[in-house]
């Protein structure tokens, strides 16, 4: 397994992530947060076949290159239910609030907790994390969480858009995040990477963290 983290919105500094197998060459793009050739040379350069684009949450800054990725790459395109009208609502994806207007085509599936997504010989788990948005997702291997806006290096998401609450949120890290493998990786969806063990007992955003 491999990957590549891309910052194409430095505005909003948001992670967009491709990963992929290596040997089958099959990959995933998550948060396409805007249109980017640059990503997609990346992926002809590499000869990859992006079969999902994955969205951790509906928000404006994970999802503007969602219709270019889309219509260059004819991948099946993935959000939680939960955050499925954020994607044609540039209110409820806040982009409205930021004098702009994006509005994305409707996803091709809607995610659900414990859905699996195949990628080559790479399983990925989704699992609902709710507490950024009512539909934010992370996305689980072995050994890396791809973490959205829930779980940052040594912060967690705003809760103060609609739609968010601070104790959802913590329930969502405590109850399952921090029950996964200590050295799991973790890949926020803005920031630099950390690990669940680092935020366990580092973390000063969740007050019983460093109990665990």
């Amino acid at each position: 397994m491999k990957y590549q983290i891309f910052n194409v919105l430095p505005e909003y500094g948001t992670n967009t992530i491709l990963l992929w197998d290596q040997d089958t060459l099959d990959a995933i793009l998550f948060d396409p947060s805007a249109p980017a050739q640059s990503i997609l040379d990346f992926i002809i350069e590499k000869k990859l076949n992006v079969k999902y684009i994955a969205l951790t949450h509906g928000h404006a800054d994970h999802i503007g290159g969602l219709d270019f990725f889309k219509n260059k790459l004819k991948a099946t395109t993935l959000i939680h239910s939960e955050d499925a009208e954020m994607l044609i609502d540039s209110k409820k994806n806040l982009s409205a609030f930021m004098g702009q207007d994006v509005v994305v085509a409707q996803a091709d599936r809607k995610l659900t907790e414990g859905d699996i997504l195949t990628i080559g010989s790479i399983k990925l788990k989704v699992i609902h994390t709710p507490g950024h948005t009512r539909g934010g997702v992370c996305f689980l291997t072995d050994s890396l969480l791809i973490s959205g806006d829930t779980l940052f290096q040594l912060s967690i998401g705003r809760t103060d858009f609609p739609g968010g609450n601070y104790e959802t949120l913590k329930n969502s890290v405590v109850n399952k995040l921090f029950v996964l493998a200590d050295e799991t990786k973790v890949i926020p969806g803005h920031g630099a990477e950390t690990s669940i063990e680092i935020e366990k007992v580092e973390n000063p955003f969740l007050g019983i963290a460093s109990k665990i």
